[in-house]
């Protein structure tokens, strides 16, 4: 039986790679600053919310993945075939917007990154890590899919090890940990805070792109959709074992090191802060690992932005035009606003509008026998992507409302 297994997984291990890319997307910079603060701030007293928020990405991813795979469509080619020209052309937009958004925290981060590191201001740091992410872009297509997954696993090691290195000098309390896992608050701000890290749960450019991926990887004549299905699932829940782990490892570092510190909202506060009590060592290697978050992020963004413009437009451009239009935007807020930490806050906000456009199609279809057939989602699959959507977007909503009005700051 075990040697039948192991069998089994071998099998499997090939297949895996669609999901490590997307799980990119949950590493990004815009939620180091997130995860440390919470820490900072509250403890480990937040620690269910990221157990939580892990456990919908698995819900979601799989749903984004089975899509892909049953239909041989990506979620932005079905809205592309299914909506009215003019519907289909502001969906377009808004989530362009909602790329070029997510874009700017990616570049951002990397800018801050090679601050920290190497002391270059930020608008040289933001050029660096565009011409760098441009480059990448050579491996971001069907024929390289896989050297493209290995490039994006490589980048997640590094970030695993960068954003994790400090808990081997300042270990977690077990009961602390334990003790994190029941749900609280303690005031508005700690809700606050609680509905950005789970509000930030699902990211539309992670969900798009998802579908495609799995499309681009598996060919779409004589599926095996049991096979890919259980590969996918293993897929979805390794890589988002590695993203919630280094999530959770974040919350978990602030906690043990850097309780009562001032100046742990935003990532260049983190960064001398972990330096400071942890060593300069550690407050190398979290750059780095920052540094190959922009990087793995920023290029999976650019691959999710191409794959949006061809569903819904039917239109290919070149990926380096892209890279490049939506490099523009991130670069001028470099060079406008010295400090990046107003220009995180507004792209989190404007990420938060998006979220409903991308989850609720993707509830609507999975549970549709027209697109799915057989395959569609049973009564328990139905609700239980109900009650996420309305969670995701009741909380992205929260966030918005809270940002804006400054409740809790």
């Amino acid at each position: 039986m075990l040697n039948v297994r192991a069998g089994r997984s071998q099998g499997l291990l090939p297949m895996l790679g669609p999901a490590f890319v997307a799980a990119v997307a949950y590493v990004d910079p815009g939620n180091v600053a997130a995860n440390i603060s919470a820490g900072a701030t509250y403890s480990y007293m937040l620690v269910w919310v990221l157990v939580l928020a892990n456990a919908i990405a698995v819900l979601v991813q799989y749903q984004s993945a089975k899509l892909g795979l049953v239909t041989g469509q990506s979620l932005p080619e079905l809205l592309g075939d299914r909506l009215p020209t003019g519907r289909r052309i502001a969906f377009w937009l808004q989530a362009e917007i909602i790329a070029a958004a997510t874009d700017l925290a990616e570049i951002i981060g990397g800018a801050i990154a090679l601050q920290l590191l190497f002391g270059l201001p930020l608008i040289v740091g933001g050029v660096i890590v565009g011409v760098v992410s441009m480059s990448l872009l050579i491996f971001q297509n069907v024929r390289r899919q896989r050297q493209f997954e290995a490039i994006v696993v490589a980048l997640l090691a590094i970030i695993t090890c960068g954003f994790l290195a400090g808990l081997f000098i300042d270990p977690p309390s077990a009961g602390g940990v334990l003790s994190g896992l029941v749900p609280r608050f303690s005031d508005t701000n700690s809700v606050l805070i609680a509905a950005s890290m789970l509000g930030a749960t699902v990211m539309p450019h992670a969900i798009y792109l998802h579908s495609s991926l799995v499309n681009h990887r598996f060919a779409k004549k004589g599926r095996n959709f049991k096979l890919l299905l259980r590969a996918t699932r293993a897929d979805v829940v390794s890589a988002l074992i590695v993203a919630g782990a280094v999530n959770l490892g974040l919350l978990l570092l602030a906690a043990s090191a850097l309780g009562g510190r001032a100046g742990t909202d935003s990532i260049e506060g983190a960064h001398a802060a972990i330096a400071d009590v942890l060593g300069p060592g550690i407050g190398v290697v979290f750059a780095v690992g920052l540094l190959a978050s922009s990087l793995a992020s920023t290029s999976v963004g650019a691959y999710a932005g191409s794959e949006i413009m061809g569903g819904l437009l039917h239109v290919r451009v070149p990926l380096w035009v892209r890279r490049l239009v939506t490099l523009i935007p991130a670069l001028v807020v470099l060079w406008a606003y010295p400090n990046p930490s107003w220009a995180l806050v507004i792209s989190q906000v404007a990420l938060s509008f998006g979220i409903p456009f991308a989850i609720i199609p993707l509830t609507k279809y999975t549970a549709d026998r027209g697109v799915m057939g057989d395959y569609r989602d049973g009564p328990v699959m139905r609700v239980a992507m109900v009650t996420v959507s309305v969670l995701i977007v009741v909380l992205n909503f929260a966030l918005i409302y809270l940002t804006l009005t400054g409740a809790g700051v």
